[in-house]
């Protein structure tokens, strides 16, 4: 989804042992360091500033090209989807977290591309069913959004922007109150032999929530193709509100195409 969001009492954990890391802290950004993150964000706006990533209608993704998908990691494409296509994400979730044991479903995205590299998209509510206490139980909101896609450059770093909002039609104790603006750039780089870096950072504004009234999430993400239809990934997110504490994630995964399209 685009404001999928970690947590903010989810802890960092290594999937494979389950192992929790106290000693995560506010001097990273998922499991990347400031210092990284702040020069790669340096870099990547200085070529954008000398026009490297300049969009052009010949360049965008058509109808025909292999599907790239949001799901199943927590980072978003930084590629839109063909003008014309309306493309359709689902899934489901289990997961654990303080105890409690929590189901969430269908977790749908809606992608139309309606222009050269422009797409429009809207997550639909997703209900979260507590199987265990102590937990909320509720949907989440309608979140529409605008996704701009900056940088069509094959063989480069890819760069998108979103900006969307999540409004106030689901269960205030799992979305939390009031309408909820975003704004996201998602992007990727495709490496060599069929490896691949991508990441994202997001800025969740909550004019209503009485604590923490900004949110920022940041994720990097290693991935290797293994097929012509198989990847694996490895992705670090981070959550950082700006009067509660921090926490991390380790999600890894895999993904599997039938068909280029599907």
């Amino acid at each position: 989804m685009a404001n999928r969001r970690v947590h903010p009492k989810t802890d960092c954990y290594g999937q494979s042992k389950r192992r929790k890391r106290p000693d995560a802290c506010r001097g990273s950004f998922g499991c990347v360091s400031l210092d990284i993150v702040a020069i790669s964000a340096l870099s990547l706006w200085a070529l954008i500033g000398l026009g490297t990533f300049n969009a052009t209608a010949d360049s965008c993704p058509k109808a025909g090209d292999e599907i790239v998908t949001d799901r199943p990691d927590v980072t978003n494409s930084s590629i839109v989807v063909p003008v014309g296509s309306l493309q359709s994400e689902n899934g489901v979730n289990v997961s654990a977290r303080d105890g409690a044991r929590i189901f969430d479903g269908t977790n749908s995205r809606l992608r139309l591309g309606v222009a050269p590299c422009v797409e429009l998209l809207v997550d639909l509510p997703t209900y979260f069913a507590a199987v265990r206490s102590p937990a909320s139980s509720g949907f989440s909101d309608i979140a529409p959004a605008v996704k701009w896609q900056i940088s069509p450059v094959p063989g480069k770093v890819d760069l998108s922007a979103v900006f969307g909002v999540a409004l106030p039609t689901g269960t205030t104790g799992i979305a939390g109150p009031g309408a909820q603006p975003y704004v996201q750039f998602p992007w990727s780089w495709e490496l060599y032999y069929g490896w691949g870096l991508s990441g994202m950072i997001t800025e969740f504004i909550r004019p209503s929530d009485p604590t923490s009234k900004l949110v920022t999430q940041t994720t990097f993400v290693i991935e290797k193709k293994v097929s012509e239809k198989a990847s694996l990934f490895v992705e670090c997110v981070g959550y950082y509100p700006d009067h509660s504490g921090p926490s991390q994630l380790l999600n890894s995964g895999g993904i599997y195409r039938l068909t280029p399209t599907q």
